[in-house]
C-alpha cells in the first residue's frame, strides 16, 4: 500500500513493469528518469512518486527502446507527441548536446554528397566544419537589454524561458542570455507584435526537437563505440547531415506554403 493516494513509489513501478518486461531492471527505471523520458514527483522525504500518466510514460518508453529499438532523444519526442511527457529542456548532458546540435544546424554548408571515407583519422577530411554565425560571438546580453532588443515584455520573456526557447545563465551572478538566444527572442518578438500568444511558439521548439531527432537517428552509428569515425569527423558530418534535413524541411515548407497560398 502506497503512503499517497494515486501515487506509486519506484518498487511498485517496477513490479507493474516487470508484468510486461520481466527482464526489466529497478535500476532502468531511474536510468530513464536521468534521461528525462518520466518525471516522477517527490514525497516530503525525497522518495519518487509516479502518477499513472508516469506509469504509462515508462512502459511506453520501455516498449519503444526494447522493441522497436528507437533511440532514447527519439523515445523523449514520441512521448510528447503523445502527450505522456511535458516538453521540458532535458537537463544535463543531453541538452548540451541538443544545444550544439542546433548550432551546428544553424549554419552548416549542404554537400552534395557526404564521402564514406571520411574518417579523420588517416587524412584531411573534405568536409569543412560548420562555423557559428557571426552573432554567436557577441557577448552575452542581460534580461533587460534581451527584452529591449527584442521587444518583448518582461511576461513575455518568462514565457519563453519556460517553454525552453531561451536559456538563461548565470554570468558574475547575473542572468544572461547567448547571442542565439536573442536571435530567437529577436524572432519571437516579430511574431509576438503581430498578436501571436507566445505560448504556442513552443510548437515551433517541438518541431526542431523532432528535427534533431532525425538527426541523431541517423548519424547514431557515428557516434557510438566501435565507430571508424574520429570524434572530430564525425561531428561535422554530423552538422552536415543536419543540414540536409534542414534542407528537406525547407523544401517541404516551402510547397506546403504554396498549396496553402494556391500558387
Amino acid at each position: 500500500m502506497t503512503s499517497t493516494p494515486g501515487k506509486l513509489r519506484i518498487g511498485e513501478v517496477h513490479a507493474l513493469l516487470r508484468q510486461d518486461f520481466p527482464d526489466i531492471e529497478l535500476s532502468k527505471i531511474r536510468y530513464y528518469e536521468d534521461k528525462g523520458l518520466v518525471a516522477p514527483s517527490r514525497s516530503r522525504k525525497g522518495y519518487r512518486l509516479y502518477s499513472d500518466r508516469d506509469v504509462a510514460c515508462l512502459r511506453e518508453a520501455v516498449r519503444l527502446a526494447q522493441e522497436e529499438f528507437v533511440p532514447l532523444r527519439v523515445v523523449r519526442l514520441r512521448l510528447i507527441e503523445q502527450g505522456l511527457l511535458e516538453s521540458a529542456p532535458v537537463a544535463g548532458v543531453e541538452r548540451t548536446a541538443a544545444r550544439r546540435a542546433a548550432l551546428s544546424a544553424v549554419s552548416a554548408p549542404v554537400p552534395s554528397r557526404v564521402p564514406a571515407s571520411a574518417t579523420g583519422s588517416d587524412g584531411p577530411v573534405s568536409l569543412r566544419s560548420a562555423a557559428p554565425d557571426e552573432a554567436a560571438s557577441l557577448d552575452p546580453v542581460t534580461a533587460p537589454e534581451l527584452c529591449e532588443m527584442a521587444g518583448l515584455s518582461e511576461e513575455d520573456l518568462a514565457a519563453l524561458v519556460a517553454l525552453g526557447l531561451v536559456h538563461p545563465r548565470t554570468l558574475a551572478r547575473e542572468t544572461v542570455f547567448s547571442a542565439l538566444d536573442a536571435r530567437v527572442a529577436v524572432a519571437a518578438g516579430v511574431l509576438v507584435r503581430r498578436g501571436v500568444d507566445v505560448r504556442l511558439l513552443g510548437a515551433l521548439r517541438r518541431m526542431v526537437e523532432r528535427e534533431l531527432g532525425v538527426v541523431d537517428d541517423l548519424t547514431e552509428p557515428l557516434r557510438g563505440p566501435g565507430s571508424p569515425v574520429a570524434p572530430a569527423a564525425a561531428g561535422r558530418i554530423v552538422a552536415h547531415v543536419a543540414a540536409e534535413v534542414a534542407q528537406l524541411r525547407t523544401a517541404l515548407y516551402e510547397r506546403e506554403l504554396g498549396e496553402y497560398l494556391n500558387e
